[in-house]
């Protein structure tokens, strides 16, 4: 099975990028003759998905610009979270919304995302549906990251994930997700925490353990070591 639409979330700030992202959204970044956001779109078209969704809130008007001024082979809609920033759980809740599929391939961008995760990412897709799952992260172990200060997000044990102690996983910023987690949500702003914390506590939330080595836009200093990396 293959999963046709992924949200690419792009409404932060990027507070610990300044002064940069202060004329510039993070997505926009360029490393090495390439966008954020562009790495994420062609690994999305890599995939096979058919159709992107980007959620905009600051800086949105560069968004419109991009995609004026550079053409993807793929269907991309740009969704505003309108008048308040919408954090990341009511952001992809607003993208849901107007969309009829049923699981999604969410991406953060600030990862240097490409074409050496579409075989992980399709082993997490069919681990996915094999596990009739609704929710999947994919993680990493600390000790792959390009940054040595990030610290664990969580714990994976048998393909679960938990968030006890000495929190040895970092969360890569890719995941899939079924919209039924939503119903009964209002929109409004809420984490995306809120629907894994209510699956950790049921043993419900699943990882996928990425092997690749971890390059992530994390702050200012990072973003100068990958740019002459």
């Amino acid at each position: 099975m293959n999963i046709n639409t992924a949200l690419i979330l792009c409404a932060g700030f990027g507070k610990r990028l300044n002064p940069i992202t202060l004329k510039t959204p993070k997505p926009l970044l360029t490393i090495k003759n390439s966008t954020l956001i562009e790495n994420c779109i062609n690994l999305n078209i890599s995939l096979g998905v058919k159709k992107i969704l980007i959620n905009t809130f600051y800086l949105r008007e560069q968004f419109n610009d991009y995609f004026k001024k550079n053409n993807y082979e793929i269907d991309i809609q740009i969704i505003d979270d309108g008048e308040k920033i919408l954090n990341t759980g009511g952001g992809i809740l607003n993208m849901i919304n107007n969309s009829d599929e049923e699981n999604f391939l969410i991406f953060n961008p600030d990862t240097l995302w490409g074409n050496r995760y579409i075989k992980e990412i399709k082993s997490m897709i069919n681990f996915y549906f094999s596990q009739k799952s609704e929710n999947m992260l994919m993680l990493v172990n600390k000790n792959l990251s390009f940054d040595k200060a990030l610290n664990g997000d969580f714990n994976l044990e048998n393909d679960l994930i938990n968030d006890q102690i000495n929190k040895k996983y970092i969360y890569t910023g890719c995941q899939i997700i079924n919209r039924n987690l939503f119903k009964g949500e209002i929109q409004n702003i809420f984490s995306i925490y809120k629907i894994w914390k209510n699956l950790i506590q049921s043993n419900k939330l699943y990882g996928f353990e990425s092997k690749l080595d971890f390059y992530h836009l994390t702050d200012l200093e990072i973003f100068k070591k990958l740019k002459d990396f």
